[in-house]
């Protein structure tokens, strides 16, 4: 939650204090915690100060008072993410948010016993390299991700207004390393001129085809092989005028690949040599995957090996749910996921179009508790369907291509304590 203009809306409101009524139904030996990330006014508001935290709960009054209520009943701990790091930095926070019946634990690191066991709980952050704090708790010891974010997301917050729809305020749901496609698909589909989408989209939709026009072509020049399957075949020989318009797009798609298509790969080879000088691309060409969840996996791993006592590690940061089997005695890592709308990149079907971003939401929560001599994790989802967003170009270019289902999460995992 938070932020200015458009990303003060809070999509998941209704949906979070239903959840926080059902709590109040709970024991006082209930726990609910929130790991991390629950503000994101840091970066994203122009207010200063603690007074940050006044300008979030005057936008989601009713999420706080039903905390304040819930956490009268059950304890509610929160901790601190990397887009609310200034909680660890202030202890001013911690009693603004007591007044709501919220318990904020600064600590990069939680554990909680179960039994004889032990449940590790973090955000994440100190494993992300663009987003460990080199002095955790010191408001000036900034990681390179708060100046990344502050630079593209705060200017989202106080802009988002200015576009055709409120898109822009989606940019908490990218990855990090989609930022730029995101970006250029948005322009693409909402932004451009209409006339000049229009002009453009044939010859992107026919740069394939172009492409095997230009290589016939070539073929034929060579006299290696004397037929040009696109212009010469039985069906386009009887489509006369559309076969003429057909062939002066694609032979204008030709000169552009000819003229842009190949200084530009020259340009992209250098930029490729220029990124790896600088440390941003390695050796093989590939670019470092931000978004990957090896290094909390081997964090994990690590942890399960110098304290066998630990069953259960948690974390979050990444934004992808799941829970898998880690360990030599079948421990548990889970990813608690994120309330946040996600955005899953979508190919098009044909042509160089911009891929399509699709909106989808996984409201969870992972409920873990004691049962006779058994660790039980219950995992449940609450149903929410995003609203009609795509435009129809968007829904026509991936037509049946639909993004990959999320990672699937069992109903119920047991450890034996």
């Amino acid at each position: 939650m938070g932020g200015d203009g458009q990303l003060q809306h809070c999509d998941y409101a209704a949906e979070f204090i239903k959840f926080l009524k059902e709590l109040e139904k709970e024991g006082p030996d209930t726990e609910l915690l929130i790991v991390g990330d629950t503000f994101g006014f840091w970066e994203l508001t122009l207010v200063r100060g603690v007074e940050r935290l006044a300008h979030i709960i005057r936008a989601h009054q009713a999420i706080f008072d039903q905390l304040r209520a819930t956490g009268a009943r059950i304890k509610v701990t929160m901790m601190v993410g990397n887009h609310d790091y200034d909680l660890a930095c202030d202890p001013t926070f911690v009693e603004k948010l007591q007044a709501y019946n919220i318990h904020l634990d600064p600590s990069l690191v939680l554990i909680r016993p179960v039994g004889d066991k032990r449940i590790w709980i973090e955000h994440g952050q100190q494993r992300d390299q663009f987003n460990s704090f080199p002095e955790y708790g010191n408001a000036y010891a900034l990681p390179v991700g708060y100046f990344i974010t502050e630079t593209f997301v705060s200017g989202a917050s106080r802009h988002s207004d200015f576009g055709r729809g409120d898109w822009l305020k989606d940019i908490r749901s990218v990855g990090t390393m989609q930022i730029p496609e995101w970006m250029l698909s948005n322009y693409f589909y909402r932004e451009m001129s209409t006339v000049l989408r229009w002009v453009l989209l044939p010859f992107l939709l026919l740069a394939g085809v172009t492409m095997i026009a230009i290589i016939g072509e070539i073929l034929r020049v060579a006299g290696i092989f004397d037929y040009n399957i696109i212009f010469h075949n039985p069906l386009m020989s009887r489509l006369g005028i559309i076969d003429n318009v057909l062939q002066v797009v694609i032979a204008i798609n030709s000169v552009f690949l000819i003229l842009f298509g190949i200084p530009a790969l020259v340009v992209e080879r250098d930029l490729m040599r220029t990124l790896h000088r600088f440390r941003l691309r390695t050796s093989h060409g590939v670019t470092p995957n931000l978004d990957s969840e090896a290094p909390y996996l081997k964090g994990a791993q690590e942890v399960f090996q110098e304290d066998d006592k630990v069953a259960v590690f948690i974390f979050g940061h990444t934004h992808s749910a799941f829970l898998r089997r880690l360990g030599p005695a079948g421990q548990v890592v889970i990813n608690t996921g994120t309330w946040l709308k996600l955005l899953s990149r979508v190919p098009v079907r044909f042509g160089l179009l911009p891929s399509v971003y699709y909106p989808s939401y996984r409201l969870n929560y992972f409920r873990i508790e004691k049962e006779n001599d058994q660790l039980v994790i219950d995992y449940v989802e609450i149903p929410k369907t995003p609203e009609r967003e795509l435009t129809w170009l968007q829904r026509l270019v991936i037509l049946g291509n639909v993004p990959k289902s999320p990672e699937a999460i069992p109903a119920r995992t047991i450890i034996d304590l």
